[in-house]
């Protein structure tokens, strides 16, 4: 590709409104531009970018037996009322001229399950692995980060559909090695995580996570573990408890309503006061969660623990069924109590509120003086442990997802096969999905540097920029356009920035957009017959070739070693 010829509106200052590396490399680099809030145009050089992951995503699918189809962006909203996901905040609505109710999809699973009910009858049809490259829509309510969190993107997602449980363990194995080789081939540092089903349903999930510091998410890590913060477990730090009491007994804390405020006034380490968090679930129960002082309630655990939904309680039914706000605690209420595991037997005796304005209780012991249903429902913290070793949080992008659905999606939408013995059963399946856009951002926010990108050579755009540096109709151009057919006679992806531009303005240029190798070929070229090679990753320093019938080939060959 020329470079004359190419729309790469390279920008020399940050947008006003990025804050991501990924959103301001990528616009300064003349990869994206904004149509509107999280709706994003991939430019000529981004597209490069999003077509050689989708080629790794593709020869990766089909290696594991993956058949490519692709299935409508609207569909009837009656297939999703049918699985229960109609009523999702984030999914967009709409209606054709007849009135039709429709929904624009931001997953497959109704349609491709659809399309399996009316197709597979028994069970010589299956395994199935079907995948797509497909748009997604998503009314995102807060758009961010450039293409990292936008209302329309382009989306991989894959679905299984077995016999049985032992079925979809294969299928899952299956999607966990083609997941791995894709990212490792897209040049990206990841971590495989254990995760939360969310709105996807099921019974397991894992999600594919790129470290940065742009990501949305936290991972948990120690060695040999890690999982998202929203499933992550570990042992706490013993908590700091005054000693037991026969009975709890009344501490005066006037105006105390905060664990800060009220750890100062008893003179006690956050973590002996019982942090009380009322909710009321979807069924209008009221609820009150409680976890250590020092930690946090995780809401994803706590919904998964609930069975459902809920919403923090209001100050009205606060103080109509347990106590004025701010110091409220379990002793001697009526309403269900879910303690976290990570208070239960620790010697000591534990600080709540009285249930009285401006009281509190000291000696408190769980079990002797309230009831209580026991849960994992706090967020870890960095320093607990996991067999012995502190864990770290560190954030991240997620690139990818996988879902066991088991019978979530066949049992509504009536999928199922003849078994070898005539009996019908429900097809088993699995969900699967990669977002190329997130392992762009992903890249960039990884390999970047103080003068622009710097892309791992399987995604790049381009693999080489030839720098002619000279007029028209000199000596280094005619040498620059000879060396640019080699190049691609060799087999090379090649950009060649043949523009009337001064050297410095090719050199920014060529640094923002960040291709693996740079040559550069000028009047010293012609006068020392060598040519200067650059790399962005893994060849920091300026090297030289000679410039002769052999450069296309001492250009693969140095190409070849770079990452």
């Amino acid at each position: 590709m020329r470079m004359s010829q190419l729309l790469l509106p390279t920008e020399r200052e940050t947008p006003a409104d990025a804050q991501a590396l990924s959103h301001v490399l990528g616009v300064r680099a003349g990869l994206i531009r904004q149509l509107g809030a999280g709706l994003w145009t991939w430019l000529p050089a981004g597209w490069r970018v999003h077509q050689k992951i989708e080629a790794i995503i593709r020869e990766e699918m089909n290696a594991i037996g993956g058949q490519e189809l692709l299935m409508p962006l609207i569909q009837p909203r009656e297939l999703w009322k049918k699985t229960g996901r109609d009523q999702i905040d984030e999914l967009f609505s709409l209606s054709d001229r007849k009135g039709a109710e429709m929904v624009l999809a931001m997953t497959h699973e109704e349609a491709v399950t659809f399309h399996v009910s009316q197709i597979v009858r028994s069970y010589r049809d299956l395994p199935l692995i079907l995948y797509q490259l497909q748009l997604k829509g998503r009314d995102e309510p807060r758009p961010r980060a450039g293409v990292l969190r936008t209302r329309e993107f382009i989306m991989k997602d894959s679905y299984s559909f077995d016999r049985d449980d032992a079925g979809l363990e294969v299928s899952y194995a299956k999607h966990i090695e083609a997941y791995d080789r894709i990212f490792e081939r897209s040049g990206l540092e990841w971590y495989r995580v254990e995760s939360d089903v969310g709105v996807m349903g099921g019974s397991g999930a894992h999600e594919y996570m790129a470290p940065c510091p742009a990501g949305e998410n936290d991972v948990a890590l120690a060695p040999g573990y890690a999982a998202n913060v929203e499933v992550a477990s570990a042992e706490p730090s013993a908590a700091h408890l005054p000693p037991t009491q026969n009975e709890p007994s009344e501490a005066p804390t006037p105006g105390a309503k905060t664990i800060e405020q009220v750890s100062a006034a008893l003179d006690l380490h956050p973590s002996a006061l019982l942090k009380a968090f009322p909710v009321v679930t979807d069924s209008e129960k009221l609820v009150l969660a409680i976890v250590r002082g020092d930690h946090r309630v995780n809401e994803f655990k706590l919904r998964s623990v609930l069975g459902e939904g809920f919403r923090p309680a209001s100050d009205e039914e606060i103080s109509s069924q347990i106590g004025p706000p701010g110091f409220i605690g379990p002793v001697g209420i009526q309403v269900p109590v879910l303690l976290d595991s990570a208070v239960a037997g620790q010697p000591g005796g534990w600080v709540t509120g009285a249930n009285k304005l401006d009281i509190h209780l000291l000696g408190v012991e769980p079990g002797r003086d309230f009831q209580f249903d026991l849960a994992d429902i706090r967020s870890v913290e960095e320093g607990d442990l996991v067999d012995g070793t502190p864990i770290r949080l560190e954030a991240a992008i997620e690139v990818g997802n996988i879902f066991k659905l088991g019978t979530r999606y066949s049992e509504p939408l009536g999928a199922s096969f003849l078994d070898e013995d005539g009996a019908e059963q429900s097809i088993v399946m699995g969900s699967y999905g990669i977002g190329p856009a997130r392992i762009a951002a992903a890249a960039i926010e990884q390999n970047a540097d103080e003068s622009g990108i710097a892309w791992p050579k399987a995604i790049a755009p381009w693999e080489v920029e030839l720098v002619v540096l000279g007029k028209a109709g000199s000596a280094e151009v005619e040498a620059g356009e000879k060396l640019y057919v080699e190049l691609i006679e060799a087999g090379l992806d090649v950009l060649f920035d043949d523009r009337d531009a001064g050297p410095g303005e090719k050199f920014a240029d060529a640094e923002l957009l960040g291709c693996p190798l740079r040559i550069t070929l000028g009047k010293r070229s012609l006068e020392s017959g060598t040519l200067e090679l650059q790399g962005r990753r893994g060849l920091t320093e300026l090297a030289s070739i000679p410039l002769d019938d052999g450069s296309a080939a001492a250009v693969r060959e140095i190409l070849s070693q770079l990452p």
